[in-house]
């Protein structure tokens, strides 16, 4: 019996266990009018405070919706939350929509994109200026994609079962969810192919900037075998992180190359200086204001307190579940994500978190993996593209079909956990995308633009429409209606309460939040 097999036998015999599995979604989207242009209004009260609703917040910018589900131990759970919520903002939005596309509708000029706010009090200052630091260093635009984040966890007898070594409970789920993001990194390419949806931009999105791009129409660009532009070098880029190796052999480690990089400052942000005016205009001169500015696909996750850093949490009381931020929105679907990507989801991450994750060589990080993502991200659906396991070359197809036949066993798993067949028809859904590189979604969304003569605008514009009306024909039960009501009042409540309750300047809370930053060295199992 192999390794695997053993892995397998063990799992069966404990599916409660499994079933104890959950998960959570947090979905972007940008408020836009009628026309599909950039929203320039404040964020509704009617949704609450952005700074205290845990359900529907802002990410970087004021008009850029994030709509959170809390954790759940059910796919159909997870995504009828998800649909509230959106039904719910859909409700309370007046002449305006959710841009349903990851790359953003036509924006205005940089200097009139604008950046979210939370308020006066220490805590929504500290946001808004960490985003206006990401305004200085990146530029607004890249800053207005959006995406689909999903957060998986297994409860600490996973981890027992598998025999994962560590003398805590703490080392034991620290270096479980550690192996999984190393093995997410070596195979996330597969999700970029299968699941990617932005192969097109607006032609106003990369005005001014030098690109390879072709033209479609007058508005819109695009690569004739891209995946998710969103997720390649024409998206999240960023040239001062482009040396930022991060190790994912050992949580120490990782923490150690990130508290570097919060703490060392970048001649660049240097010269731009924390002031300008009398006003900050960022936190910090570092190559990274806070741990969350490291743009990855996946991160290592763990709850923080009021002014406590992530990286020091993380420290303290190990992993607790990870996030997996490289998803595109689904244009097709009302909420940005189907029941069957979720159901592949947990296939895929039950798949990473138990097969043999052997370390990174080296200095601990895998730039074939990285190679191999931003690969399929330009071109993923290039015929006979290879690229790069083991350091010898395989063929995207055979590797594909290979993790597609490894994935079984745990969706069949997961299968016997909740019953019927979701996971493992969400598996098999997939054999004809690889096969058939124009069955993917990326190839289906350019033949649309063809075929119907439409710029990307126009039809994601339709498409947020007609998903807005269905969001708003089948309106939330009075009760449920009700509670997200009480809970937006209540959170414009709780930021006043936070505003009246600051007894510190703002200088002093962002110098005791940078204090409260320690050395994972000494803090790590102290």
């Amino acid at each position: 019996m192999t390794q695997r097999t053993q892995r397998h036998s063990v799992l069966r015999s404990h599916l409660p266990v499994l079933a104890r599995i959950l998960r959570g979604i947090e979905k972007e989207g940008l408020r836009v009018d009628a026309q599909g242009l950039l929203a320039a209004t404040p964020h509704p009260s009617a949704l609450g405070s952005a700074l205290t609703n845990p359900r529907i917040t802002t990410d970087y910018s004021e008009a850029l919706l994030e709509l959170i589900t809390g954790t759940h131990a059910t796919v159909p759970s997870l995504l009828s939350e998800l649909e509230d919520v959106h039904r719910f903002v859909a409700s309370q939005l007046k002449g305006e929509i959710i841009w349903n596309q990851s790359m953003p509708a036509h924006l205005p000029a940089e200097a009139d994109i604008p950046i979210a706010w939370y308020g006066r009090s220490n805590t929504g200052m500290l946001k808004h200026v960490y985003r206006r630091g990401l305004a200085e260093r990146y530029g607004k635009a890249m800053q207005c994609i959006a995406g689909v984040h999903y957060n998986f966890s297994v409860p600490d007898e996973f981890w027992d079962i598998l025999d994962t070594e560590g003398a805590t409970q703490e080392e034991k789920r620290s270096k479980g969810y550690m192996a999984l993001i190393r093995n997410f990194t070596r195979y996330s390419w597969l999700l970029m192919y299968l699941f990617g949806n932005s192969p097109a931009v607006s032609a106003r999105f990369l005005e001014g900037v030098t690109h390879d791009l072709s033209t479609l129409d007058d508005d819109t660009l695009y690569l004739p075998y891209a995946t998710s532009l969103r997720m390649s070098d024409l998206g999240y880029n960023n040239k001062a992180q482009s040396d930022l190796e991060l190790c994912y052999n050992d949580i120490e480690t990782f923490l150690s190359r990130l508290y570097v990089a919060v703490t060392t400052p970048w001649p660049p942000y240097q010269a731009l200086g924390t002031h300008r005016n009398g006003e900050w205009i960022q936190l910090n001169t570092n190559l990274l204001q806070i741990e969350n500015e490291y743009y990855s696909s996946i991160r290592p996750k763990r709850t923080t307190e009021r002014c406590e850093r992530p990286s020091t949490a993380l420290a303290a009381r190990g992993v607790q579940y990870i996030e997996v931020r490289c998803l595109d929105i689904d244009p097709a679907a009302p909420t940005g994500i189907t029941a069957q990507t979720s159901h592949f989801m947990d296939a895929f991450l039950l798949f990473c978190a138990v097969e043999d994750s052997p370390f990174f060589p080296q200095n601990g990080f895998c730039h074939d993996s990285q190679d191999n993502f931003g690969l399929v991200a330009k071109m993923g659906r290039k015929p006979g593209l290879a690229l790069v396991k083991s350091n010898k070359p395989i063929s995207l197809m055979d590797w594909a079909s290979e993790i597609l036949e490894g994935m079984l066993p745990y969706a069949d798993l997961l299968d016997a956990t909740y019953g019927g067949q979701n996971h493992v028809q969400a598996v098999l859904a997939q054999h004809p995308k690889v096969s058939n590189p124009e069955a993917t979604p990326s190839a289906q969304l350019l033949q649309h633009l063809r075929d119907e003569g439409i710029g990307l605008h126009d039809y994601t514009l339709r498409q947020s429409r007609a998903h807005h009306e269905w969001l708003r024909a089948k309106p939330l039960d009075a009760a449920v209606q009700e509670q997200f009501m009480s809970d937006a009042a209540q959170s414009l409540r709780t930021q006043l309460q936070i505003e009246q309750s600051d007894t510190e300047s703002f200088d002093e809370y962002v110098a005791r939040y940078h204090a409260g930053l320690k050395n994972p060295v000494s803090t790590v199992h102290s």
